[in-house]
């Protein structure tokens, strides 16, 4: 089968986020399938943009063909971002029937974060006589309007909603990475039979190839632990989003001296976030700089705990499918999730303590729980914790998943 995906974002193992197109393609292509993906040249997610001299140009990532159109760089989330997503779009549907030609593909997957690549994608499909697929990542136009305060009557979401609509009425087959979001789908005109549920997931392989960790956090942590800290760990953003101020709070308001939190990760919270632990007096907290993907299992090895939290939203109740807890999941740690969302895996996995959103408070009474267990009951979390990965969330099983879906 010939697959052409379009994702804005799309990255790779070398080029960072956003890793769910490369995982899924790698197994594609592994199983003999022909794979393009259509990316833009400039993402806020990825560590590292590709080098291109040309509008459009070609290169080959383990057996799968990137295609990369030119686009503007941004910073944030303001008008900069837009005009690049706008820009990727017109050069997609300006050369719609150069690519149907090129690549003639036998299924085309609009899979950006927002929607509107569902009409390049549509051309395309459209003349090749290709399947459809729109891939819900997350849901646009709510996402900008519950996390970001847009209104429903701003002329950018209305061109959402559109587009939104579009999707779903015209996609021979809708897969949500969601799980929750059958009903909204359903109510903006999907056929409830084209739904389909695939998660994000990992590379359980390559979990196994590890690297070691950078001097400064190994140095550090090994320090840490040498004075009989317990060490609660979160790897990742420090975004709004990812509400880690909270953890902060948490470290003030904590009174057990054994306690030791640790950030690691970069984001635009992150100079705010030191700043408030400053001015806390907080010396039970240390944050450190991000590592490369592959020493994320090594330091995770390091940690006692780990935790990972939400704001509290209402968007959340559609679910979410963090690539980050799969990975803590992995690590065989018992895990602290504060989060009020459609689904919890850490509660369906029994791999550690579920807590309301938002509460430092919660924090510290999850991490005294935690404590008053047994060995034995830690390790069994995690072992737990693992084996829910391995059987829901292996890209070997949902990359076949996916194309059966397709063949339907």
């Amino acid at each position: 089968m010939k697959i052409l995906l379009i994702n804005h974002y799309a990255g790779s193992k070398e080029l960072g986020m956003e890793y769910r197109p490369y995982y899924l393609a790698k197994e594609w292509v592994k199983n003999g399938h022909n794979v393009t993906i259509i990316a833009s040249t400039f993402s806020h997610i990825r560590s590292k943009q590709p080098v291109t001299k040309k509008s459009t140009e070609e290169i080959i990532i383990d057996g799968i063909t990137y295609c990369w159109i030119k686009t503007s760089h941004y910073k944030g989330n303001g008008i900069g971002r837009i005009f690049n997503i706008f820009l990727f779009v017109f050069k997609l549907i300006i050369q719609a029937r150069h690519f149907s030609k090129k690549y003639k593909p036998d299924a085309v997957i609009a899979s950006s974060t927002y929607p509107l690549d569902i009409y390049p994608a549509s051309k395309i499909a459209k003349k090749t006589k290709a399947k459809l697929i729109y891939e819900i990542h997350d849901l646009w136009p709510l996402s900008p309007m519950e996390l970001g305060g847009y209104s429903k009557h701003h002329p950018f979401i209305k061109i959402m909603q559109i587009a939104e609509n579009y999707a779903y009425k015209k996609s021979d087959i809708v897969i949500s990475i969601l799980p929750k979001t059958l009903e909204h789908a359903v109510s903006h005109g999907l056929k409830p039979e084209k739904w389909f549920h695939i998660p994000n997931g990992m590379d359980i392989a390559e979990w196994s190839i590890q690297t070691e960790v950078k001097k400064e956090h190994y140095n550090t942590l090994n320090i840490l632990k040498s004075k009989g800290y317990v060490l609660v760990g979160y790897i990742g953003g420090h975004a709004i989003s990812n509400a880690l101020e909270n953890i902060v709070q948490a470290a003030k308001l904590c009174i057990n001296e054994k306690i030791h939190f640790v950030l690691v990760g970069d984001g635009t919270e992150k100079k705010s976030l030191i700043k408030m632990a400053k001015d806390y007096n907080c010396n039970n907290i240390t944050f450190l700089p991000p590592i490369d993907k592959t020493s994320v299992p090594k330091l995770l090895d390091l940690f006692n705990f780990l935790y990972i939290g939400w704001q509290n939203k209402r968007l959340y109740r559609f679910g979410i499918s963090p690539n980050k807890l799969m990975d803590y999941m992995m690590a065989e740690k018992p895990i602290i999730h504060a989060v009020n969302a459609g689904n919890d895996i850490v509660k369906e996995a029994s791999c550690g303590i579920s807590i309301e959103p938002e509460s430092p408070q919660a924090i510290i009474k999850a991490l005294d729980k935690l404590l008053d267990l047994s060995n034995d009951e830690k390790k069994m979390m995690g072992r737990t914790g693992k084996k829910y990965i391995n059987d829901n969330h292996d890209y070997k099983m949902l990359a076949k998943k996916f194309i059966d879906v397709i063949n339907k």
